[in-house]
């Protein structure tokens, strides 16, 4: 007879990795915004808003930068 485990394994140990934000281009009305919005979400501690910030801001950098 074969031992089969029934248990799960030992759990993964992943290294914990964190993009930094963008920065806004100097000088660009779109890019003062959003960094504002994130801030207030980043006080707020709501972090799903951050990360759309985020987000929308590395569009704004590829698409107009």
């Amino acid at each position: 007879m074969t031992n089969v485990q029934t248990t799960p394994g030992n759990p993964l140990d992943l290294p914990v990795w964190v993009e930094p934000d963008p920065m806004p281009v100097a000088g660009c009305a779109h890019c003062d915004n959003v960094a504002m919005e994130r801030d207030r979400a980043r006080a707020n501690g709501d972090a799903s808003g951050r990360s759309d910030c985020n987000v929308r801001m590395r569009r704004h950098h590829t698409a107009d930068h």
